[in-house]
């Protein structure tokens, strides 16, 4: 048998397997998506009901990246070049399950009394008990949502090497994105369900994760055939060479593309995640809108980006153009944000806010479908594990702080609305009719928001010029014909 006929025998060279292998890894991606931003339209419950601030809010939707900003990012990317994709993707998995029951214990009602609630809120930061305990499970979660975001990347790049690659890119994001949307929804409707309760969706998507540590697990068997057909093990441990070695990195820390990418990606993301925890509550404010109405706005976000990424991501694959794709996405990014800043508080209406939404799904579709397959481009296969983690690591000090900052800015620029909204939600919740809870002015975070993307923006044109001068290929298609 000829090595070409073996090569065609490849299990990834079935479309069904190849596409059965990203259908498990996406939907791992969507419930973890889910699990991210659950909380995000139960902001005004959460802080009525566990005594709250938006700046205990921000500390929590930090919390996220704080262990990965401390250098677990660096060490998972390590970990996935030395170990592979099945070990790194069912350790995320598990990591995600744990951090996500922990956080469930936090804001179950059995907890608040507890002594041990009572002991966390004593010491250290002011922070209430169960806000402590919640930030922790956060913590591990994102551990393990960091870790297997890489990991899928890294196995979509080896599993469509020469074929689809940037549209199963864009395909596993807008069905992470879909988990956004569905939760934005699902989220609200849950917790009125269980009268108010904020632990009915946590528990929901708790249980979610555990179904995605089952797909990691499924999807281990595909790729260990896979390894076997293409003897990839065998021949690293053969050819000392092929191995990963911890001192290569330094590869990847000389390379300028590399910091180009790196710096835009922590620069556009850090103007999108951060603003999705507090999208609910600046809709709610600046339209006078009750919560379930603004979830439901702004959860039309995600879905042009659901529907155009992979799309784009096939444009890419066909055509190329992908580092004026960078450009592009940023510069209606940084058109949306200073709408939503300027605009809508001067014309509030549900309608033109809808439209900013959704337009700034498009940035969200055009930046993430070029940006992910550009790294295989300028990095050693490798080395890519690693390239990835540190990018997200680089991405995540970004997401890590902006949220704390952004929360400590609304606290600063709206005195003594914090306290007042913890009042009158307490006052409704005992039953006291005709009240409405005070309204925080989003003018400033927004315009902090848009100065990210105007950064981001010369780093796209800086980016494109690069590749000009040194010819990576970013504005070359993927597909190899």
């Amino acid at each position: 048998m000829t090595k070409t006929e073996q090569v065609g025998q490849l299990l990834r060279d079935n479309a069904v397997a190849r596409w059965t292998a990203l259908i498990l890894l996406a939907l791992t991606m969507f419930f973890a998506y889910m699990f991210v931003d659950v909380m995000s339209p139960l902001q005004t419950l959460i802080e009525s009901q566990r005594g709250w601030t938006s700046g205990t809010f921000g500390t929590y939707a930090a919390s996220e990246y704080i262990l990965n900003v401390c250098g677990f990012l660096i060490l998972a990317g390590i970990i996935l070049d030395k170990m592979g994709v099945r070990f790194t993707g069912t350790l995320s998995a598990s990591l995600m399950v744990i951090g996500a029951t922990i956080k469930y214990i936090a804001v179950s009602d059995w907890f608040q009394d507890t002594s041990l609630c009572s002991w966390l809120g004593s010491w250290w930061v002011d922070l209430p008990g169960n806000a402590k305990l919640a930030c922790l499970g956060f913590m591990v979660f994102g551990c393990g949502c960091e870790m297997e975001g890489i990991t899928v990347s890294r196995a979509i790049a080896k599993w469509f090497k020469g074929k689809e690659m940037a549209l199963a890119m864009g395909l596993e994001m807008a069905i992470a994105r879909l988990g956004v949307f569905a939760v934005l929804s699902l989220s609200p409707l849950l917790a009125d369900r269980f009268d108010g309760s904020v632990v009915a969706p946590i528990a929901f998507c708790t249980v979610l994760l555990l179904i995605g540590l089952i797909n990691i697990i499924v999807f281990c068997f595909m790729d260990r055939k896979l390894d076997t057909q293409t003897g990839e093990l065998a021949s690293s441990l053969a050819d000392p060479d092929d191995q990963f070695k911890v001192s290569d990195l330094k590869y990847i820390f000389r390379s300028k593309m590399f910091w180009l990418i790196a710096l835009l990606c922590v620069l556009y993301y850090s103007a999108i995640f951060p603003f999705q925890r507090y999208a609910t509550n600046f809709l709610e404010s600046t339209l006078n809108i009750p919560t379930a109405d603004a979830a439901n706005l702004f959860r039309w976000f995600p879905i042009l980006a659901m529907i155009l990424t992979p799309l784009l991501g096939s444009f890419i694959d066909y055509r190329g153009k992908g580092a004026s794709m960078l450009m592009y996405g940023a510069l209606i990014m940084i058109i949306c944000h200073l709408s939503y800043a300027l605009i809508l508080p001067a014309y509030p209406h549900p309608w033109f806010a809808l439209l900013i939404t959704v337009v700034l799904g498009v940035s969200f579709s055009l930046v993430p479908a070029a940006l992910w397959p550009s790294v295989p481009k300028v990095i050693d296969p490798k080395l890519l594990g690693s390239a990835y983690a540190l990018i997200f690591w680089i991405q995540n000090i970004g997401l890590c702080f902006v949220p704390k900052i952004i929360g400590n800015v609304l606290n600063a620029t709206n005195p003594g609305i914090a306290e007042a909204r913890m009042q009158v939600a307490q006052q409704i919740e005992a039953g006291v009719q005709g009240l409405t809870l005070p309204a925080y002015d989003y003018t400033v975070p927004m315009v902090i928001f848009s100065s990210f993307g105007i950064a981001a923006l010369i780093l796209g044109v800086w980016l494109k010029a690069e590749d000009r001068r040194k010819g990576y290929g970013l504005e070359l298609p993927n597909k190899v014909k």
